[in-house]
């Protein structure tokens, strides 16, 4: 017996196969949203018609995150045409929660310019702790497994600094090592 392709399956059975996924999906183009599934929508807290046409800014934290995690997402996707991390996300309600976000391009030479993401609410197994701009970012970064020198070069800071907030993390977390760190960062604690 033969495997469909993609290419073999009928509209009505594609679109319900995005309408009704699992997880959360959209379409982009220039971080801009042009199509959304019902989990999306769910998991931030909007209507469809609220989102269609909107900057994705409006699920960032705050700007500087969305520039930030934007630039981040760019070299990823101009590097292989796929990015994924673990973020802090906002609903409507402006609740902080954290998610995986996974994306392709359909153009690695203009990233942005057309991409589908998905999106996973991870809120079950790692709730939010009240954190700085910066401080989710480390956060991120050290979530995809980045080390303090890394680090530092992604942000534009001294290592030294990375080191502070670091610290900071630590405290804010309760925990006594990086390890203990990473596995509260990650859900497992």
């Amino acid at each position: 017996m033969r495997l469909r392709s993609f290419m073999d399956i009928d509209h009505d059975t594609a679109m319900l196969g995005f309408t009704m996924a699992p997880v959360g999906l959209v379409v982009t183009r220039e971080r801009i949203i042009t199509a959304c599934n019902d989990e999306f929508c769910s998991m931030f807290g909007y209507r469809q018609a609220d989102m269609m046409g909107k900057m994705m800014s409006m699920l960032y934290p705050s700007t500087r995150e969305f520039v930030e995690t934007g630039r981040l997402g760019r070299e990823g996707l101009m590097k292989t045409g796929r990015y994924m991390d673990e973020r802090i996300m906002r609903k409507q309600d402006g609740t902080l929660f954290w998610c995986r976000a996974r994306g392709h391009t359909a153009d690695r030479a203009n990233p942005f310019s057309k991409c589908v993401w998905s999106f996973a609410d991870l809120s079950d197994a790692r709730p939010v702790v009240e954190l700085t701009a910066r401080e989710r970012q480390v956060a991120m970064l050290l979530v995809q497994g980045q080390v303090t020198k890394d680090i530092a070069r992604s942000l534009n800071l001294s290592p030294r600094t990375i080191e502070i907030y670091r610290g900071n993390l630590l405290k804010k977390f309760g925990v006594r090592n990086g390890t203990e760190l990473l596995a509260a960062l990650s859900g497992a604690m």
